[in-house]
């Protein structure tokens, strides 16, 4: 479940390098894509002993971040307690999720959505830039990269409920056919998602600026570390099992 990186996200922090280290980037996105994509196939235990490992290494990460800038025992504490609740409901949803869903529509419907997302904000924000959502905290990410990032999440909404409605993730098709009323469930979906998604990058990318880090980790190769690549999943995923909670 790799995060795919734009203008409006981490990457552009960070100095621009000549690409030399494309390579290994490109390598270690495979690797993460084909091991996410055997354990969610996979399911049952394997998935579930997947995604501890992953909360697990983004709690490790996370306890630095917090322990870099906390300005008391207390605090960091504090900090520790909201990131077992934070990650560990995100992992408890993507657990829920799998087992909800045959691996194909979980991935259509939950994962490929958020990467959607990345992607469109990516090609928006290099493509039109303008202004700036909150530079003090992420200096490149853009209004623009974010309506990339609603549009292409709701893209992707769209062509799922067009073509898989049996799935039901984003509201019930019509008995009389897909019309424009089917719209309104994808397009508030995406819209969500990106949103989540986009907030999950800016405060990861605020607790790295508190800790005067540059990445979360270095555990991935070109890429950084765990929670640089899962933030705007963990968040999405964490509204979800705050969603199944409180509103059943």
């Amino acid at each position: 479940m790799a995060d795919a990186d734009s203008t409006t996200g981490e990457e552009a922090d960070k100095p621009v390098s000549k690409n030399t280290d494309l390579p290994v980037r490109l390598a270690s996105a495979a690797v993460m894509v084909g091991v996410s994509c055997i354990a969610l196939w996979l399911g049952g235990w394997f998935w579930i002993a997947f995604v501890a490992l992953l909360a697990g290494l983004v709690l490790w990460e996370w306890n630095l971040l917090a322990k870099a800038f906390a300005k008391s025992p207390l605090t960091e504490v504090l900090w520790l307690f909201f990131g077992a609740i934070y990650v560990g409901g995100a992992a408890l949803a993507m657990v829920e999720v799998r087992q909800s869903y045959v691996p194909f529509f979980m991935l259509i419907g939950f994962i490929l959505p958020v990467i959607a997302v990345d992607v469109g904000a990516y090609f928006a924000g290099r493509a039109i830039g303008g202004p700036k959502i909150a530079p003090k905290i992420s200096p490149s990410k853009t209004w623009a990269g974010l309506g990339g990032g609603i549009v292409a999440a709701s893209v992707v909404a769209i062509c799922v409920q067009y073509f898989f409605p049996e799935a039901g993730h984003f509201g019930e098709v019509s008995p009389d056919g897909f019309g424009f009323a089917n719209l309104v469930g994808p397009l508030a979906a995406g819209t969500l998602i990106a949103v989540l998604a986009q907030a999950g990058d800016f405060f990861e990318s605020w607790m790295k600026r508190r800790a005067g880090a540059k990445d979360s980790g270095k555990l991935i190769p070109g890429h950084g570390g765990v929670f640089d690549r899962l933030d705007g999943f963990i968040a999405v995923f964490f509204v979800l099992a705050c969603t199944r909670i409180f509103l059943g």
